[in-house]
């Protein structure tokens, strides 16, 4: 009962301390909040449309101008210039007033009349992935249609071996998105990101406060009373706030956020519940250990808004996990968002129960077990330090 009653009055303090600092209710509260709404507001159209491209046509008769037509009947393709020549649509592209050159070399509809293979040159600005993606498929598509038609029209009986090798029509594939059936941007990048909020904002609430009690307590991160005597009761009763806090953001996130925006969501609730269990967990006691190195408040916010971007790059679903280099890999296992970022995907996004993500879900476990451990010992070593500035030894 007593262990009981030390826990609740430091998660009392702990929680008085956050309501009265606005610095931290800034990023435990309303960053939590309002930063997933805005990041998928930016994303809401899902897929680029409309990019803008220039066209040099060297045939100029009515095949290329079929193509053209099929081209720009497509709705991720606009067609904002015709160039006399590749210089002056090159000069579109460093304007920026094109993303993309489509060139219909003179042979064209020779070749394809001539029963020989014809070349279709596209160009795009690999600035944008987003931009070479639509161009490309456009491009790709409308070929793949208009070769199916030429087939068609070309295909008399009794042809030799070699006619029907030249005029035969490519492999007739199905295009099926799996998981993500808008193929769009935010649906495989919002969730991650909604992680990764959750874990940055408790890494800053936590490095503040501690920052905060470090001014007060001359350099101690706890004061000098009966209630802060046992490690244990410090660390649960501090991440107490915390758990409950983001228990409901977390919700928030899940069920609100994803509804706003139509993101796909085919995760159970309960299994997203016991899943983000041992993932806030294991961000609090992190918090706890990381913000034992830093000494000023001012520190934290630089250090762990740092972080965020080389988090999510690391996480593997920004960027593919199995192209980064093995040294980052492992890095990346110490912090929770690595797993916790794989694990939602596949909860929201695949409908994955909790033994589908069995690795991630007791990775998280483990994490949290380890970092609560050392998170006591830092506790108890401040604790020992404490009575030793009180009581000095004789």
């Amino acid at each position: 009962m007593k262990s009981i009653l030390n826990i609740v009055q430091i998660w009392y303090n702990e929680l008085r301390t956050i309501i009265k600092d606005p610095g931290i209710m800034i990023f435990i509260l309303f960053v939590p909040l309002a930063y997933p709404l805005l990041y998928s507001y930016v994303y809401t159209n899902e897929v680029v449309r409309e990019v803008p491209v220039a066209v040099v046509d060297e045939c100029g008769n009515a095949l290329s101008r079929e193509l053209l037509r099929k081209i720009e009947a497509t709705p991720d393709v606009d067609i904002v210039a015709h160039c006399n020549n590749m210089t002056e649509a090159q000069e579109l592209l460093k304007e920026q007033k094109a993303y993309g050159i489509i060139n219909i070399p003179a042979s064209f509809s020779k070749d394809l009349y001539n029963g020989e293979q014809t070349h279709l040159g596209v160009y795009c600005d690999m600035g944008s992935m987003l931009y070479y993606k639509a161009i490309l498929l456009t491009a790709t598509n409308v070929s793949l249609e208009m070769n199916k038609d030429i087939k068609v029209e070309r295909y008399i009986p009794g042809t030799t071996q070699k006619q029907e090798d030249i005029i035969k029509m490519p492999v007739e594939y199905d295009y099926v998105p799996l998981y993500n059936p808008q193929s769009g941007f935010a649906a495989f990048l919002i969730p991650p990101v909604l992680l990764l909020i959750i874990q940055q904002t408790i890494f800053l609430g936590i490095g503040m406060s501690m920052g905060d009690s470090r001014e007060r307590y001359m350099g101690s991160v706890i004061p000098f009373n009966r209630w802060y005597k046992n490690p244990v009761h410090i660390v649960f009763g501090k991440g107490l706030p915390y758990l409950v806090l983001y228990i409901f953001l977390a919700i928030y996130m899940f069920a609100a956020v994803t509804k706003i925006f139509t993101l796909p969501q085919l995760g159970d609730y309960w299994a997203f519940i016991a899943f983000i269990v041992p993932y806030l967990l294991a961000c609090i006691f992190m918090g706890m250990v990381l913000s034992s190195f830093v000494y000023r408040r001012e520190d934290c916010i630089m250090l762990f808004v740092f972080m965020s971007v080389p988090l999510l790059f690391m996480s593997g679903l920004s960027y593919p996990g199995a192209s980064i280099p093995d040294f980052w890999k492992y890095i990346s296992y110490i912090f929770p968002s690595t797993f916790g970022t794989n694990g939602y995907a596949r909860i929201t996004a695949m409908g994955a129960s909790l033994q589908d993500v069995k690795t991630e879900y007791c990775a998280l476990w483990i994490q949290a077990g380890i970092y609560f451990v050392m998170a006591c010992m830092y506790y108890r070593h401040q604790i020992l330090q404490l009575i030793k500035k009180i009581k000095p030894t004789e």
